[in-house]
């Protein structure tokens, strides 16, 4: 089943709107109206505005550019590639290159009216005005994605317990059963996620840490810790050993508290208390538990760093839920 998303019906309203105001006021090649607006609807309204900026003043150059090159040099194809080695280098330049397909428009509707008069370029202005302008209007409007992103949170959080209760589970019974999937799963919805909270930025002008994007920024840096941790539990010592029964259990503890609301501090006091433990058993005199023991402590290690980002999570907008 496919979707319309909302970009396809602002370019589905925009442009014959475009088209109907340039075919009223009576201009010439009206339809072009239409291609500028097709052109000019971007994703987020920063962008819009961005090729709106870029496509003003690329036509508005090719209409400079056209009249030097067809009026000196003649209306014929060889002008019109040695226009354009000069002209595209120049909007790079300009840095105005998202303007170049637009202003092709106009540079082939200068050359085929083979004269170029005021009023010509007067018709190719007020179809790059309407065309863009029409497309900003209805770019305006943004859909406001909060109910998305939560969402796509509480889905990221549900991924990230299943993931601590299994390591649990791993820790206190040694059941090596799970697939890993969630692991795969939670980087998928994250990379959707911070791409959707990407473009609520850019279109909401939400510039602080509190934000959705930088909760979701956090959570992929939580997984990168997350799947180091994996290999380091495999190598623990799970034959009778109290101290990686007791770290199952805080990882249990940890499945059961996973949420958006910063109480890291707390959890960092309990990861503590049991490196304090950890410390005060005997020292391994095998390379073989040597090995464990190293590992043991490397996990607690990215453990803390995972705790460590949380606790720089700051409120989300419009958060309601109970802590």
């Amino acid at each position: 089943m496919f979707k319309i998303g909302y970009r396809t019906v602002k370019t589905a309203i925009g442009t014959p709107i475009a088209i109907y105001i340039a075919q009223i006021i009576g201009l010439q090649s009206f339809a072009s109206a239409g291609i500028i607006t097709i052109l000019c609807i971007q994703r987020t309204k920063k962008r819009s505005f961005r090729a709106a900026g870029e496509r003003f003043f690329a036509c508005s150059l090719a209409m400079v550019y056209s009249f030097a090159f067809f009026e000196l040099l003649g209306y014929t194809p060889p002008v019109i590639g040695l226009m354009l080695l000069f002209f595209i280098p120049t909007t790079v330049a300009l840095n105005i290159s998202g303007g170049i397909v637009t202003s092709s428009v106009i540079i082939l509707h200068l050359y085929a009216s083979n004269s170029i008069t005021l009023s010509s370029l007067l018709n190719e202005f007020l179809l790059v005005v309407i065309g863009i302008t029409v497309a900003f209007l209805v770019n305006f409007y943004m859909p406001n994605m909060e109910r998305e992103l939560k969402k796509y949170r509480m889905d990221i959080e549900k991924l990230y317990s299943i993931i601590f209760k299994e390591l649990s589970n791993y820790l206190v019974t040694g059941n090596s059963a799970w697939s890993g999937k969630e692991i795969i799963d939670a980087e998928n919805l994250i990379r959707k996620a911070v791409y959707y909270a990407a473009l609520e930025e850019e279109n909401h002008k939400i510039v602080d840490d509190a934000s959705y994007y930088h909760y979701f920024k956090l959570r992929e840096k939580q997984l990168s810790i997350l799947k180091r941790i994996l290999p380091l539990a495999a190598k623990m010592d799970l034959s009778g050993d109290e101290v990686s029964h007791e770290l199952g259990e805080y990882i249990g503890f940890l499945s059961d508290n996973v949420h958006h609301h910063n109480t890291a501090n707390e959890y960092i006091e309990m990861l503590e208390k049991l490196v304090k433990e950890v410390k005060k058993k005997e020292i391994p005199t095998s390379f073989d538990d040597f090995e464990k023991r190293a590992a043991l402590f490397q996990l607690i290690k990215e453990l803390k760093d995972y705790l460590i980002i949380k606790s720089t999570v700051k409120p989300l907008p419009n958060s309601k839920e109970k802590k």
